[in-house]
């Protein structure tokens, strides 16, 4: 761009946009330069015009990235994503996004639901991305479109439905309680997975002690209004029942002493353990620390039925049917795909499964263009005996027939990036390396044939696992994605992925590889257990501040950390918010 065309295009600039005023120019005359200083956002963009032009300085034409959702993975992307060649537009009906770790603590008190939110168009603005707020109702792969439906359903006509095209979709709308079509749960239970879902959560345990220090009740019935039974042992709702056991014990013995005696927590597990995914010591230190504080922990029991008044279990030892009545019922038992999910699922031959299926690049199975991230979908990792003939053509470069030791480290390290399960089977088995594992099963002999190729990776699959649900794993291939796309241009021309076993070349990128950084589960009483890498295992008063400060560190913006520290501390001083509003 000359200076002469520049200074045109500025000087237009500044009779369009007044708001240009804030424009700071400093003339540097010892260099001859001038420094320009604006945050006017259309200047920025006539400074960056040169972005989008190509080599014979015409526009070229951005390709349309659709984001839909705005929850931990979505968020993530778009934080990372810094590429100009992209007209990003998200498409979700929460403008914000929810740090869902402390959803638990808002049911109580101790934590503001404002606290733990996040406005989506600052960072809009900031990167100049478009928001809508709306629905994504459908998906239209074939023909590169998403049907949409705005948020609020009384629109004027003509503007709840539209359509919207795209050249590369990112699904990111995660999940819905899973109720495993347990009658009466949707109607009567109480979800945890929004912002709104604590809040409600929150209002009805005030209004269950309330409703029970009418003087006109008798004790059965005070007994029933404040009968809590949660339902699921994971995180989440381990969580929940701690967090209401504290309430209970700080705050309610205050504001209600003469109905306290009448409270009970009951947790339900379908299971043998609650907190079953973490270590054995955690599960035995928490079931054991429930039973000390009162928590009525009941494993082996399934819910059946869920009515108005009662909620019934199926005790897996006996096979009895046992109804009981309560007050309130939190549901807790995993996650389930959106309508939304399903019907895609559905017009791309995934209908079997459960959820959406994606290869290690986050692209869906099926279909062009198309990613999916977080709790929506999982990673459909390819198993190495799959590919195991293809890869041991690659390394036999020769056509031998067998592979020696240069043979084989030509390839190692592809084998390595391609197959996770690989690495894991090693670290498990205590080998330091492939050869080791070629070793243990051949012997001293230094030449491989297919047979022994096979015979020793036989085994390696075992390791496969899907990743879990986790806020963790969406923040990660959020940023991976991101990554992808900033490097698009750069990594077309320069591939940087392991070789393609079964075609020529290599692939773009390197596989998603998620790390973990390690798991909280806080039990109440200001206990917490965490198990972090490394196989370290702590529990107890110091956990709950290596949790207080790690959650701190992890909120999107210096805004939310000083709103949930304020509130910590005001809990602290003053004890929780009871108000019902």
């Amino acid at each position: 761009m000359s200076f002469h065309s520049f200074y045109k295009r500025a000087f237009s600039l500044f009779k369009a946009h007044p708001s240009t005023s804030k424009l700071l120019l400093l003339s540097t005359f010892s260099g001859g330069g001038v420094l320009v200083y604006t945050d006017s956002s259309p200047l920025r963009r006539l400074l960056h015009a040169d972005a989008t032009l190509d080599e014979n300085g015409q526009p070229i034409r951005k390709k349309k990235v659709v984001v839909l959702g705005s929850g931990w993975s979505g968020y993530s992307f778009l934080n990372y994503l810094n590429n100009p060649n992209y007209d990003v537009q998200v498409v979700s009906p929460r403008n914000f996004f929810l740090f869902t770790p402390l959803l638990p603590s808002v049911t109580n008190g101790t934590v503001e639901a404002r606290s733990i939110v996040e406005p989506i168009r600052g960072l809009m603005r900031k990167k100049g991305f478009e928001y809508t707020e709306a629905e994504c109702v459908k998906i239209d792969a074939s023909n590169k479109k998403i049907h949409c439906r705005s948020k609020d359903g009384s629109s004027l006509k003509g503007t709840a439905e539209f359509d919207m095209d795209y050249d590369i979709l990112v699904i990111a709308v995660g999940a819905k309680p899973n109720t495993f079509n347990t009658p009466g749960v949707e109607e009567h239970a109480y979800f945890l997975k929004e912002a709104e879902d604590a809040l409600n959560i929150r209002h009805s345990v005030i209004d269950c002690f309330e409703r029970a220090s009418l003087p006109n009740l008798t004790e059965e019935e005070r007994k029933k209004i404040l009968h809590f039974v949660v339902v699921g042992g994971g995180p989440t709702g381990v969580e929940f029942s701690a967090e209401l056991h504290d309430f209970l014990v700080d705050d309610v013995a205050k504001i209600y002493p003469k109905v306290q005696e009448f409270t009970r927590i009951t947790l339900l597990e379908a299971g043998d353990h609650i907190l079953n995914m973490f270590d054995k010591r955690i599960t035995a230190f928490a079931e054991e620390k429930f039973q000390r504080d009162g928590i009525d922990l009941k494993t082996g029991s399934m819910v059946v039925g869920v009515t108005a008044d009662e909620i019934s279990t199926k005790e897996r030892e006996t096979g009895k049917v046992v109804s009981e009545p309560y007050g309130m019922v939190v549901w807790s038992t995993g996650i389930g795909s959106r309508p939304v999910i399903r019907d895609f699922m559905q017009q791309i031959g995934q209908g079997q499964r459960r959820v959406l299926a994606t290869d290690e690049w986050l692209r869906v199975e099926g279909c062009d263009s198309v990613y999916a991230l977080g709790d929506t979908a999982t990673i459909n990792q390819r198993r190495v005996m799959e590919d195991i003939a293809a890869i041991f053509s690659k390394a036999d470069k020769g056509n031998t027939g067998t592979l020696n030791k240069k043979d084989f480290n030509g390839v190692v390290k592809d084998i390595c990036q391609r197959y996770p399960q690989v690495e894991l089977y090693l670290k498990k088995n205590k080998l330091k390396n492939i050869a080791q594992l070629l070793k243990s099963a051949n012997g001293e002999d230094t030449q491989v044939n297919i047979e022994k190729f096979k015979q020793a990776l036989s085994e390696v699959d075992s390791q496969m696992k899907n990743l879990p649900a986790t806020a963790q794993v969406a923040s990660q291939q959020g940023k991976y994605l991101a990554k992808c796309f900033n490097q698009m241009e750069k990594c077309e021309k320069k591939p940087e992925g392991p070789l393609r076993f079964r075609g020529e070349g290599r692939h773009r990128f390197q596989p998603f590889r998620y790390k973990h950084f390690g798991s909280f589960a806080p039990l109440g009483g200001e206990q917490t257990a965490a198990e972090l890498p490394g196989d370290w295992v702590s529990i107890g008063h110091s956990s709950q501040w290596l949790w207080y400060s790690v959650y701190a560190s992890k909120l999107v913006s210096w805004r939310t950390r000083m709103l949930v520290i304020s509130d910590w501390t005001r809990r602290f001083v003053f004890g929780r918010d009871s108000s019902s509003i």
